[in-house]
């Protein structure tokens, strides 16, 4: 008799355990498996961010590159292009982990761009490709840009797994 208490427990136990874990998750990511209706839109898609023009003129004043960072075109290098780009392209991904987060601007993507031209870092047609369609306002294959950067970076975990649509954009970027 003991036995079968025990046996039941166990099972209601592990019922239990099963449906809070099932109700957690599904609050987590409740919507997110929807597509996402714009792909990637466009730089002035009406999406509002942190950086402001003022911040970035202060930037600029101060002496500091768009990144707010104490940092010239020619002290760049595969790294630090990899973090920017990482961190720019968290905006836009659906990725079940991200880590750094820089607001995507036209100031930052043309700053990258200008420093391709300065130094010598590897990579360098990657980094072109993915600045230029972003210049243009083309982020539809932002996922994909975000994985070659991932996967430059050695990365394990946050691999992207689709583009956000707007409204989830905007929460996002209001959310950093």
């Amino acid at each position: 008799m003991r036995r079968n208490f025990l046996i039941v427990s166990a099972l209601i136990a592990t019922l239990t355990i099963g449906i809070l874990a099932y109700l957690l998750i599904s609050d987590m990511y409740n919507g997110e498996a929807k597509e996402a209706e714009m792909p990637g839109g466009k730089i002035s898609s009406g999406v509002q961010g942190k950086i402001t023009e003022e911040q970035l003129q202060r930037y600029k004043e101060e002496g500091l590159n768009p990144f707010g960072q104490d940092l010239d075109l020619n002290e760049l290098n595969a790294a630090l292009y990899n973090d920017y780009i990482h961190g720019m392209s968290h905006q836009k991904v659906r990725a079940e982990k991200k880590w750094g987060f820089y607001e995507i601007h036209p100031e930052r993507i043309k700053w990258l761009l200008e420093g391709l031209d300065v130094v010598n870092v590897g990579n360098e047609s990657t980094y072109r490709n993915i600045l230029q369609r972003w210049e243009e306002g083309d982020f539809s294959k932002i996922d994909k840009e975000h994985n070659a950067i991932w996967s430059i970076q050695n990365g394990t975990v946050g691999k992207a797994t689709g583009i956000l649509s707007l409204e989830e954009e905007q929460k996002y970027i209001d959310s950093q």
